[in-house]
């Protein structure tokens, strides 16, 4: 009954060949929450995969309908001691996006699980199959070295929406918490700030996605009669944009980001290098904020993208001036900015920049929002000592992912302290083809996780800066 014993236990289950089975299997169930006709296998995933595995740890399972017409069902699975002074909430998601089948490279398939040296390809297995089953087993680790207890109370969700916005969590969860009686968030997904760095983040990002169009007539008409008579909504569109974001990715609407990079957050990330390691991008140091290192660019600032642009028809262009054009876009932004002023401020900046003919539509009602628990929070240093421990190095801290995930339903509506360990890196592919996960870094995950889960259940506090009863 060691910690070493259960890190022991929770990576020889990589190194025998069980991690990589379960995963396959899971995999293997196309949970496309995109796509209508997959609906069926999201509560496979749940009744006949998620459960069996849980039950057998001791959980009790129960599946439950979404609140909301636009998502997949919930699997609740409970676990309590007696004396237990602490409630552990974690989450995951069985959902994934589209397979894009035909676009995977040769010998891949998107719902099965091939390894290529030291990379496991497959749909789901970055996100977010992998990671959460990397976290079911460190807790099985945990049980078997500790005689079949924990030392704390477990609540762990998963939903199978999350790639469709999360419709009805947020409901679901503000109806249960109370009855949940959580504590403490721990769970797993994006990815770590390199391969080689095991890392720790204490929220996420927000995303607002939002469409910008010039409708100026209906048709295209011939460019040799009409060149230079008639306003080119493409032309018209490119300056607008332009006007938001300067040409090395300077925002330029004030109310879009920050009044100031926090200190505590400027220290978290003073020892953080970006990085996607060989199989990821440059980094492109002259891009973004200027006097900002890459790192406070990502995870303590704001970014605006266009994610398509669209006129006249790219495919197969004609000699003719079209009559209407239109850009998708996003922003990413961090905690401070008010998100719900970003469009009416757009709307402001347009108008004031002689762009009123430029319509701005959000592109879906369900956001995510940006979440932050402060770097300096008990349950935050908790979490680095217990890493450093088990790795024998100190993790990278950020203080929120770059990416955007359904933390505010956790953090404000449930009112948890939250801290994640991803098991993934940048370069994963994820959301794309040839999605894949590292197995060192999946067997880093399992031994930090069992670790952090040991530590826990040694805990004389609560971590929340409290002491137990």
């Amino acid at each position: 009954m060691t910690r070493e014993a259960a890190i022991k236990a929770a990576t020889d289950y990589l190194d025998q060949g069980g991690f990589t089975a379960d995963l396959a299997r899971r995999v293997a169930i196309p949970t496309e929450s995109q796509n209508p006709d997959r609906r069926p296998a999201l509560a496979d995933y749940l009744e006949k995969e998620m459960r069996g595995t849980l039950e057998k740890l001791g959980f009790s399972c129960a599946v439950h309908d979404n609140p909301s017409p636009k998502g997949g069902p919930f699997l609740v699975a409970t676990r309590r001691e007696p004396g237990a002074t602490k409630t552990v909430f974690s989450y995951g998601h069985g959902d994934v996006i589209r397979g894009q089948d035909a676009q995977w490279r040769s010998g891949l398939n998107p719902w099965q699980v091939v390894q290529e040296g030291e990379k496991l390809y497959g749909r789901g297995t970055a996100d977010n199959k992998g990671q959460h089953t990397v976290n079911i087993a460190a807790l099985e680790a945990v049980l078997k070295a500790r005689g079949g207890k924990l030392g704390f109370n477990v609540v762990l969700l998963i939903e199978t929406g999350e790639e469709v916005g999360s419709p009805g969590l947020n409901e679901f969860c503000a109806a249960h918490k109370a009855e949940w009686g959580a504590n403490l968030f721990l769970a797993s997904d994006g990815p770590r700030l390199s391969p080689e760095r095991p890392t720790l983040y204490c929220g996420a990002r927000g995303g607002l996605n939002f469409d910008l169009t010039v409708n100026l007539r209906e048709g295209a008409h011939h460019s040799g009669n009409w060149g230079g008579l008639l306003a080119d909504p493409g032309i018209i569109l490119a300056h607008a944009i332009a006007s938001i974001v300067g040409p090395t990715g300077q925002i330029r609407i004030p109310e879009w980001v920050p009044t100031e990079l926090p200190a505590g957050v400027r220290r978290a990330l003073a020892d953080c290098e970006v990085g996607g390691g060989s199989d990821g991008p440059a980094v492109d140091a002259w891009w973004g904020e200027p006097g900002l290192s890459p790192a406070e660019r990502v995870y303590g600032w704001c970014s605006f993208d266009v994610l398509a642009f669209k006129t006249g028809n790219p495919e197969a262009p004609v000699n003719a001036i079209p009559g209407f054009a239109t850009a998708h876009c996003q922003i990413r932004f961090v905690v401070g900015p008010d998100h719900t002023q970003f469009l009416p401020a757009l709307r402001r900046h347009l108008d004031r920049h002689g762009f009123p003919q430029v319509q701005v539509a959000q592109a879906r009602a369900d956001i995510f929002k940006a979440t932050r628990l402060d770097p300096d929070h008990p349950y935050v240093h908790f979490a680095l000592a217990s890493v450093e421990r088990t790795m024998g190095r100190r993790p990278a801290l950020l203080p929120n992912l770059g990416g955007s995930l359904p933390n505010d339903v956790f953090a404000d509506t449930m009112g948890l302290p939250t801290v994640w360990m991803p098991h993934s890196y940048a370069a994963c592919s994820q959301h794309a083809p040839n999605e894949h996960v590292l197995l060192p870094v999946m067997r880093e995950g399992l031994a930090m996780m069992a670790g952090l889960l040991w530590d826990l259940g040694e805990a004389n506090h609560d971590i929340t800066g409290r002491r137990a009863a």
